[in-house]
């Protein structure tokens, strides 16, 4: 029994430096990158700053077959240009709405500045106004009525007539 625990421990002793075998090197922003597998091929001999283990420099790729991995390997920027530029065009799909809302908004504050300037003109000039009651039997606008109605229509002409002057 007590050699089976020497040996074990003597395996656990061993392996535990394969275990933690950790390569650490300096990537091209700047920042220390910790990992147990070796740096991309493309980090130069001179920025890795620990290997894992013992183990010797991997040989040189030959040139041929560097050039050939630097083609194969997506160049990381840090910024994606299909997502930028869905970016860009989701902003001007926006930016397009938005005119397009804001149109029709002063399109719809017009149609109301005109029409309430019409009305108004119409009370201005003194011409007798009638109503429609509940009953549906036609009232003329007492005074009062028709002051309410030259103030509401004020209103809207202050409100939607700002571009007229």
């Amino acid at each position: 029994m007590k050699m089976l625990r020497s040996t074990l421990l003597a395996v656990a002793c061993l392996a535990a430096p394969v275990a933690f075998a950790q390569w650490q090197w300096i990537d091209k922003d700047g920042r220390k990158v910790f990992s147990d597998q070796p740096p991309p091929p493309g980090v130069p001999d001179n920025k890795i700053v620990k290997r894992a283990g013992n183990r010797p420099a991997q040989p040189e790729p030959e040139p041929v077959a560097a050039a050939a991995s630097a083609v194969s390997m997506p160049k990381v920027s840090g910024k994606d240009k299909e997502l930028e530029e869905k970016k860009k065009q989701a902003a001007a799909a926006e930016a397009d709405k938005k005119k397009k809302q804001d149109e029709e908004t002063a399109k719809g504050r017009a149609d109301n500045c005109d029409r309430a300037k019409r009305a108004k003109a119409t009370y201005d000039s003194g011409v007798r106004m009638t109503t429609v009651n509940d009953k549906g039997e036609r009232e003329i606008m007492g005074d009062e009525q028709r002051a309410a109605e030259v103030k509401r229509l004020d209103g809207i002409i202050a409100r939607d007539c700002k571009n007229d002057g």
